[in-house]
């Protein structure tokens, strides 16, 4: 095994982000594979947290043409016979992610929330992005419920809403 094989700087993020061992599965079992090959995962990984191939091929030093050959036999072919995409054309790398994401493989979660000065910090990996919230909310006796379904934007107003409503009931 060499060097570049052991190195894996994408899967910490991408295990907290998406569902990898059912993708895995699904898109292994859709291409007649026992499992996928250790760098289809790291590259699969590296896609889905947003890095472009070139950027994929520098963080594992290697060829950038080398990595944009392999996506395009693997992964990228791969999950288009998974999600029933095979005639459609893939506008460029980021699509991967897009349609997992609609797919359901995205892991829709609220991460731990932070209270610092009177503000409230809820991280959103669901948004991609970090809301906050600034109010003086006592949290002892309060319980915030928010479920994020394949949402791509909320404004600070609208969480504040939802907030506020869930506190009155």
């Amino acid at each position: 095994m060499t060097t570049t094989k052991r190195k894996n700087p994408f899967i910490q993020q991408a295990e907290k982000l998406w569902d990898l061992k059912r993708l895995y599965t699904d898109l292994a079992a859709a291409n007649g594979q026992k499992e996928l090959t250790f760098m289809e995962k790291v590259h699969l990984q590296g896609l889905l947290c947003g890095y472009s191939p070139d950027e994929i091929a520098d963080k594992l030093v290697k060829d950038p043409d080398g990595v944009r050959s392999e996506l395009c036999r693997t992964v990228y072919f791969y999950t288009k016979k998974l999600l029933g995409k095979e005639d459609q054309e893939l506008d460029n790398w980021s699509s991967i992610s897009r349609w997992l994401e609609q797919a359901g493989y995205k892991v829709q979660a609220l991460s731990s929330v932070q209270q610092e000065e009177g503000e409230v910090i809820l991280p959103l990996e669901a948004l991609d992005g970090v809301v906050k919230i600034t109010n003086n909310i006592n949290f002892q006796n309060f319980k915030v419920e928010i479920h994020v379904r394949g949402l791509t934007s909320i404004s600070r107003e609208t969480l504040k809403k939802m907030i506020l409503e869930s506190e009155e009931k």
